[in-house]
Parts: structure tokens; C-alpha cells; sequence
């Protein structure tokens, strides 16, 4: 019998392990330092009967079908189209950025100069990154891309990254996008929603396999070790180790520490049943958080709640021995962190038997359906690793 041990509940872990367990037929060991399955997509209810995302907001979409198919075999999701809005200057605008805002920031007459040139300027493009804006042909896109930079992307950054805007890469600049339109949809994608009664009961679901043995509140790296090309787990040779946490960490930080960043999560009940515009919004310019929910406006069902609960964010460096900021959320992603993690890869290939997976490992900030569907893709490797 083969020793398989996928460390990590979250996504990338859970469906790496139930893949190996149903169609390959082999037992696998899954292993969880926390107390809880689901990695940062834990949910629970509170006291006051509130589904609460512990690690802060995640919504399902995907323009992938087979993707959508393939989470909804675990949970019956309902369609959600996830709002939300900035608040700049002491009031809420739209987002994502799209016309609304632009009308909202600099006046409809002024707007009237602006639209006509951005349609011309992206034409045939639904969503366009702010920061292509500075670089318009057009003045007065140029002008408008430099106000949202300066009043929401750049403070922004700073708090939630602690890194130049110059030094962020590109593709997570990215991710802020304007809409080239009226659409208050957070994303366009075709699929979208949430699980009926959270993720926790769709990640209890994904890995129920007889063939699975969950071990919780145990930290892996106490029992992972290396000898002569080989991983050892309490001290018997592995067949093969998928890894989803920070992959500095599994190799005891042999070139340094990668950076990731961590949040700090407060959650407030109010007895009014509505407290934000929208169920989300983000707060650039404020002192210290970035964004705030109302899970209520998440929930499928909210028949006989009262009030409501407000989780704000507070980003931070994450620090795996610190009393707060102990979880990590994203990798900071700059050239220099690239050229260190592309050791720690280097290094890994010394195993054959060593599969990274994951955002933390892969030190990517990907979206969950791209989590998903990397994991999907990857079990092919470890398909042909433990087969051939």
C-alpha cells in the first residue's frame, strides 16, 4: 500500500485527496494543522444565527462549466451576484468602477466628455484594468485613471500589501478593473453563487470517502523530514506528498522567509437589519481596514434573524509565530519574491514525489475557480506519479 499524505483541507487539498481516494481506489492520509476542514473557506454560524466566512468573504463564479458542475456535486448553491461599494471622500460610489462611478466622482457633464472616449479608446473589451487607464491616449482618461489611482488604488496598496505600487506585479494590479459600462456586478462570469448551507458542509462532503483518514490539529511540518532525496513522514518514506501551505515553511526557510500577508478580522452585531449600502465595501482611504461585509445580505436563508453582523477587515504581514496575523492570506508577489520562491522550486525538484498545489505553495493570488481548476489539473500529475 502506498504512504500518500496531502497536507491542507482547503481546496486544492480536499479535492487532490478525494480524486486519489475514489478514482484511484488508494487510501490517502489528509492532515490539517487547524482544528476545522475547509482551509480559509471556513464558515460557521454565530450566536445570533449568522452564516460567518471566518476568514473573510469568498463567492463562486466561473465561466467553466465542468467547474461549476464539479463543486455543485458537493453542495446545492443558489445564484449570488456579489455587490459592493467604495467609499471615497466620505460617501459610497460604485463598484466595481464603471460609469456610475465616473458620474458619481467628477459630475455627469464632466462624465458626458469622459464615456465617449473610453468606449472609443477599449472597444469591444468589457472590463479594463485602472491602470491601463493612465496610459490612454485621451487627457481626460488619463486624468480620471490618476483620480482613482490616487484615491483608491494607490492608498489602498498601501495598506493592504506594505509595498510600492511599482513592485506589485502587474497581474494583481490587474485585478482592479473598470467597467466599461453600467454593470454593478463585482464579476461578470457566467456561473455565480454560493453554497445553501456554506462551505464548511460542501468541504464535510468533498472529503467523506472511506478511503480519506482526516487528522486534525496537527502541523505536518512537525512530522515531514528529508532524507537522501527522499520525504519521510514519522520517519517512513512517502509515495507522494501534496503540499498546500507556504512552501518557504516546508523547507524551514533554507533561503529566507517568502512574504505573505494576513488579516485581522473583527466582527460587530448591530440590532438593525441592514447596516451597509450593499453586502460589501471597501474603505481605501480609511485608517487601517479595507473592507468590511454584511453576511446577512450572503445568506440563502435569514427567515426569523434579527440584526445584523459586519466583519472588517485589517490587513497585515503575516507572522507564523505572532499571537495575531498567524494565518496566511496572500503572497506579495514582486520580482524579487518571485526569484525566491523559484529556489524553493528548484529546491522541491529534488523530490519526484513532491506536488505543490495551492495558492500559498504555488505563491500565486489566484481566484477559488482558478484554485479549483489548477487542482484538477494537477491530480493528473499525481495520477501518473502514483500509476506509473
Amino acid at each position: 500500500m502506498k504512504n500518500i499524505v496531502v497536507v491542507g483541507t482547503g481546496w486544492s487539498g480536499s479535492i487532490i485527496a478525494r480524486k486519489i481516494a475514489e478514482e484511484l481506489d488508494m487510501k490517502v492520509n489528509l492532515v490539517e494543522r487547524r482544528p476545522h476542514i475547509a482551509g480559509n473557506m471556513y464558515d460557521e454560524y454565530d450566536e445570533h444565527g449568522f452564516l460567518i466566512q471566518k476568514y473573510g468573504p469568498h463567492h463562486f463564479y466561473t465561466n467553466n462549466y465542468s467547474i461549476y458542475s464539479y463543486v455543485e456535486q458537493y453542495a446545492e448553491f443558489f445564484p449570488h451576484f456579489c455587490k459592493s461599494k467604495n467609499y471615497i471622500d466620505g460617501r459610497y460610489v460604485s463598484m466595481p468602477f464603471n460609469f456610475y462611478t465616473l458620474q458619481e466622482l467628477i459630475g455627469r457633464e464632466k462624465a458626458s466628455e469622459v464615456i465617449p472616449k473610453l468606449r472609443e479608446e477599449y472597444k469591444g473589451q468589457e472590463r479594463v484594468p485602472v491602470v491601463d487607464l493612465l496610459d490612454s491616449k485621451y487627457a481626460e482618461v488619463r486624468e480620471y485613471g490618476k483620480l482613482l489611482f490616487d484615491k483608491a488604488f494607490r492608498p489602498y496598496i498601501a495598506k493592504m500589501w506594505e509595498v510600492p505600487v511599482d513592485k506589485i506585479d502587474r497581474y494583481v494590479l490587474g485585478r482592479r478593473a473598470m467597467v466599461m459600462g453600467y454593470d454593478e456586478r463585482m464579476s461578470d462570469h457566467d456561473y455565480q453563487g454560493l453554497p445553501k448551507e456554506g462551505f464548511t458542509k460542501l468541504f464535510e462532503n468533498l472529503i467523506n470517502h472511506e478511503n480519506i483518514t482526516l487528522t486534525l490539529n496537527v502541523d505536518a511540518l512537525d512530522h515531514i523530514k528529508f532524507s537522501d532525496n527522499h520525504v519521510l513522514y514519522d520517519g517512513e518514506k512517502v509515495d507522494c506528498l501534496v503540499f498546500t501551505g507556504p512552501i518557504d515553511e516546508l523547507f524551514k526557510y533554507k533561503y529566507g522567509k517568502l512574504p505573505y500577508r494576513s488579516l485581522i478580522i473583527k466582527n460587530e452585531y448591530y440590532e438593525q437589519d441592514s447596516v451597509l449600502p450593499v453586502e460589501g465595501a471597501s474603505y481605501p482611504q480609511a485608517d487601517g481596514y479595507v473592507r468590511s461585509t454584511e453576511y446577512r445580505k450572503m445568506m440563502y436563508n435569514t427567515e426569523g434573524l434579527k440584526g445584523s453582523v459586519v466583519s472588517t477587515e485589517y490587513p497585515l504581514a503575516y507572522d507564523k509565530d505572532a499571537e495575531v496575523g498567524n494565518e496566511p492570506y496572500y503572497p506579495v508577489v514582486t520580482e524579487e519574491s518571485t526569484k525566491l520562491y523559484q529556489q524553493y522550486v528548484e529546491l522541491s525538484k529534488q523530490y519526484n514525489n513532491i506536488f505543490l498545489c495551492g495558492r500559498l505553495a504555488e505563491f500565486r493570488y489566484i481566484d477559488m475557480h482558478t484554485c479549483i481548476e489548477h487542482a484538477l489539473e494537477y491530480f493528473e500529475d499525481v495520477k501518473n506519479a502514483l500509476t506509473k
